[in-house]
């Protein structure tokens, strides 16, 4: 299994035949000629080595002199503008390497010599030769032959040269300020064109698409200054700024490039390196001539007498931030053609969408228009290597597959539903396990004139009585309502509030829902800090324009999420719509790694792996890491994977006999890689568990940083919105030329064009047919637990998506600390002040003992006959009542103050959940009581099931590996183990 070869990719089984064959338009482009003759491979080097763009520049001077000259003998090279140069002859060079010498003008340089040129020398160096018949048997089919990307690599160089030579180019995209918009905070967005060329069975292709992204809005300096800052113009700037907003400007302008104004003619360019902390007039340098100090106002009066308008505004500090070269923000003007490189802001972001959101027909058009822009169609290069290019849209066959029938509580007037065009709604339908929310409270984040006690009252008597109609009992009505300073201490907040809630129902508390503020990440993230690893409760988070403004929909969809956190379970498939479940113990898992924004403090990235932990893949228990920055494999996969195959086997009582993983966030480029290495560690994981357990793996990689859009020929094919309809996937004619991958379009199209997921299988121990793995696909888009829609990615991925996205909330300081753990984590308790520890401790210690689980779980007082029921006619689903978990009376203060070791990050220490487990998967009994006491997967020693790190007295934790190292991390609860808290 080390070598390459045992991880070879599954080839395409017999193509799906489920579901109705349509046809339907692809973004793609078919080359139609392809080069016969070897292509010729070499490498240039030029010194003094320069930056891409610059690169560019100086390679099309020796190309233009030579082709002029006659040196090149008619030749048309192609250069990707870094090292690489291709020709379809022989380049005319004496023996393997050539050098030339090219003059280079630069007026950018700010410190160049006026007229003097430059000089650059370009050495080429024959490389060898690219055998083009191999491309020919790979796009036939032929698995002996491994991807050409020598070929590959060549051929899309080559259409990127012309290209490349007319518009900006930012990665595989071409953009233009032509049309440019403005946005926000000085940005403005440039349209474009993304293009690549991809195989496929019999022929290459070109995908191609429109794209948009944000530059710099080129002018005035100082204008851009008024908009980051939020003015109006420039004369709103009269006042000084306070060392907030020069803060800002600082980060937002740092490295930004400008060129001066104030001297005629000379229009020199500098970047700026950071803003002073003094203004204009307070900011002084000491003159050559005379050795004295003077104010960089003062010496731009007598030097060029120009008095600023706005001496209060900090200088820019330019160049190299050591020499201190100042000059005033309203001497500049910012370089048009910059991009905006940090992260958007929420405006941005929402203005952006707007642009981008075009309906398919008009996208359609301007993806078809965008071969003729490209100049793909009358091409010098392109007929030098005798490529020529199709220029109408590839059409491929497609299949719509059916939608499932989606299961609610048979008390439901409408118990069972198939949806229409991938959306459904809650009307007549009571979830098919609804929670018991007796103990909770409500606190709005403002005061009672921002939300009258009226108003809030008024909303929660509507999101009761939408609860009860959808099934979820709220046997309290009238939660304790409370006021807290948005800007003020979210931990002592939320501890109160739990306070009241235990103290008003003498119950441990289940939920506390959060009225806020219409905007601002850094709540709503402190809020999920606290009640995630701080007190362990679930919180609701509700803006204060939908308390408002409510309406029984969205009091309906804050229903689903509320019922999910506290254990319930919203809806789900039959046994026969999942049969690769169903028929056997199958746990599917879905795995993400997310990286830190650019520009973000952090350097860390975050794992997360989720795992479904019932036969009908509507419940997922979640573990997370801490992994050093900008990996993209999962580093301590085995260690999760043992968790989360401990949760399985004590919540279900059985061992998974095989894995389905959906992996997101993987590049073409790494597949070989991650997989080989994630594979080993869910073998290593198993081995860990039972020396001979080894259930067979699927792995799926997830992808949607793709380019692929498809368009309905047919108006009965599409959808109200224009697109394609839910179920379309795609197999044939844009896919790989032998390995098994498919699109799927699982989702209902809201705005825009619809973008499909791409799914790659990369191992396949499971033998899935073509119909199997799509439909099974499919019918998981249908179970988001958190929408009445089917969604455009398969579940499990979307959910280690929400995971990871959670646990960057939990950050506490700056960031991260270095280190994470072999077996786990520890969660640092000093992070909650010893006041709210002794507060939860003596109310957990003061709490009467009642038959409701923690988290939440349906109380054996509700109802438990139909839960019975439903659980009979469900085929033994994993439901039940309160059973033999972890009661409120055993949290204790001596407990809390201690820092907690958890063997499942996410979820917190795996607990026994009793008769839960019962009547599934009888076949296949956990070894050990009837109601847990679970050891291991083997009945002698030596099984490390069940066994996790030990906590020492101080709370720090250790393992055979060795200690493990903290994480300035809060680790999630254990009361939150059996719940879905990162909805």
């Amino acid at each position: 299994m080390s070598t390459q070869e045992s991880f070879a990719f599954p080839a395409r089984p017999a193509l799906g035949r489920s579901g109705r064959q349509i046809q339907v338009r692809a973004n793609f482009f078919p080359v139609q000629s392809l080069p016969q003759r070897p292509i010729h491979h070499y490498e240039v080097v030029i010194t003094p080595e320069v930056p891409p763009a610059k690169n560019r520049r100086v390679y099309q001077l020796w190309e233009d002199e030579a082709l002029l000259s006659g040196n090149l003998g008619g030749v048309r090279p192609v250069f990707d503008g870094r090292k690489n140069v291709y020709s379809a002859r022989p380049l005319p060079i004496v023996g393997d390497a050539s050098e030339f010498t090219v003059d280079f003008f630069d007026n950018e340089d700010p410190f160049a010599i006026k007229n003097t040129a430059k000089k650059f020398t370009l050495a080429l160096i024959k490389v060898g030769e690219i055998n083009m018949q191999s491309l020919g048997l790979f796009l036939e089919g032929n698995r002996q032959i491994e991807t050409p990307h020598d070929a590959i690599n060549a051929l899309d160089i080559l259409l990127r040269h012309r290209p490349s030579l007319v518009y900006t180019t930012v990665g595989r995209c071409f953009y233009t300020p032509d049309s440019a918009a403005p946005i926000a905070n000085g940005a403005q967005l440039w349209q474009g064109f993304h293009q690549s060329i991809r195989p496929t069975r019999g022929q290459m292709l070109i995908n191609l698409d429109v794209s948009a992204t944000a530059f710099f809005q080129p002018g005035p300096l100082v204008e851009m200054v008024a908009k980051i800052l939020n003015r109006n113009t420039p004369n709103d700037l009269r006042a000084p700024i306070t060392e907030k907003d020069r803060t800002k400007l600082d980060k937002t302008l740092k490295g930004l490039k400008v060129a001066v104004t104030h001297r005629g003619q000379i229009r020199r360019k500098y970047r700026i390196a950071r803003l002073t902390l003094t203004p204009a007039s307070r900011t002084m340098f000491q003159l050559t001539a005379t050795g004295q100090e003077e104010s960089v106002a003062g010496y731009f009066l007598n030097k060029y007498n120009a008095p600023l308008y706005f001496p209060h505004l900090p200088c820019l500090i330019v160049g190299d931030p050591a020499k201190l070269i100042y000059l005033p923000i309203e001497v500049c003007e910012v370089v048009a053609g910059q991009r905006h490189l940090r992260k958007l802001n929420e405006r941005q972001t929402a203005e952006m969408i707007k642009f981008t959101c075009q309906p398919p027909h008009v996208r359609s058009n301007k993806i078809s228009a965008g071969i003729t822009i490209l100049q793909q169609r009358d091409n010098e290069y392109l007929r030098e290597f005798d490529v020529t290019i199709g220029h109408e849209m590839a059409i491929v066959n497609s299949r719509i597959l059916p939608a499932p029938a989606i299961s609610y509580h048979p008390a439901s007037k409408e118990p069972v539903i198939t949806p229409r065009e991938g959306a459904w709604n809650l009307r007549d339908k009571m979830v098919a396990q609804g929670v018991t929310i007796r103990s909770w409270s409500v606190v709005a984040f403002g005061t009672d004139h921002d939300y009258p006690v009226v108003a809030i009252q008024k909303f929660i008597t509507l999101l009761v009585q939408t609860c009860e109609e959808c099934g979820v009992f709220v046997q309290n009505r009238q939660p304790p309502i409370s006021y807290a300073n948005p800007h003020g201490n979210v931990e002592k907040t939320i501890v109160d509030a739990y306070m009241v809630a235990g103290n008003s129902f003498q119950e441990r508390p289940q939920l506390v829902v959060c009225i806020l503020p219409n905007t601002g990440v850094p709540l709503y993230a402190e809020i999920k800090r606290v009640s995630d690893t701080v007190v362990g409760l679930a919180t609701q988070c509700i803006q204060a324009k939908h308390m408002f403004a409510a309406k029984r929909q969205y009091c309906a969809n804050v229903c689903l999420k509320m019922n999910v956190k506290l254990g319930g379970m919203n809806s789900f498939l039959s046994n026969a719509q999942l049969p690769f479940v169903s028929e056997r113990p199958t746990i599917v898992f879905g795995a993400d790694v997310t990286h830190p924004a650019p520009g973000s403090a952090s350097t860390q990235s975050i794992a997360a792996l989720v795992g479904s932990m019932d036969a009908q893949c509507s419940r997922y228990a979640a573990a997370i890491r801490v992994q050093k920055g900008r990996q993209e494999m999962i580093q301590d996969l085995a260690s999760m994977v043992v968790e989360l195959l401990k949760t399985f086997y004590q919540t279900c009582g059985a061992k998974p006999e095989r894995i389905c993983f959906f992996r997101d966030g993987v590049s073409e480029g790494q597949f070989h890689d991650v997989l080989r290495a994630e594979i080993e560690a869910m073998r290593v994981a198993c081995t860990m568990l039972e020396a001979t357990y080894r259930p067979t793996i699927t792995y799926i990689v997830v992808q949607k940083r793709h380019h692929a859009r498809f368009f309905p020929i047919r108006k009965e094919d599409s959808d109200k919105s224009g697109n394609v309809l839910p179920g379309t996937v795609v197999e044939t004619g844009v896919t790989h030329p032998s390995e098994f991958d498919f699109y799927l379009c699982s989702h209902p199209g809201l705005q825009g064009t619809s973008k499909p997921t791409h799914y790659h299988v990369l191992y396949d121990e499971n033998q899935f047919t073509s119909d199997s793995l799509q439909e099974l696909t499919y019918r998981l888009c249908y179970l988001y637990c958190r929408a009445t829609r089917s969604v455009s990615v398969v579940p499990p991925a979307y959910y280690a998506h929400l995971v990871a996205a959670r646990a960057r909330f939990h950050a506490t300081g700056d960031g991260w600390l270095e280190g994470y753990s072999d077996f786990g984590s520890v969660m640092n308790m000093s992070q909650m002040s010893s006041a709210s520890m002794s507060s939860i401790a003596s109310l957990n210690g003061s709490s009467s003992t009642t038959s409701v689980s923690v988290g939440g779980m349906i109380g054996a007082n509700s109802g438990g006959a139909g839960v019975n029921s439903l659980s009979a006619q469900m085929g033994g689903l994993s439901v039940g009542g309160g059973g033999s978990g972890e009661g409120p009376a055993s949290a204790s203060a001596s407990a809390l103050s201690k820092r907690v070791s958890i063997t499942n990050l996410a979820a917190g220490p795996v607990r026994t959940l009793g008769s839960r487990a019962s009547g599934f998967f009888s076949n296949n009994a956990p070894v050990g009581g009837a109601n847990g006491g679970i050891v291991g997967f083997a009945k002698n020693g030596g099984s490390s099931f069940g066994s996790g790190p030990t906590v020492g007295p101080d709370g720090s934790s250790s393992s055979a590996e060795g200690i493990v190292r903290v994480m300035n991390y809060g680790v999630v609860k254990s009361e939150l183990a059996s719940v879905m808290w990162y909805m």
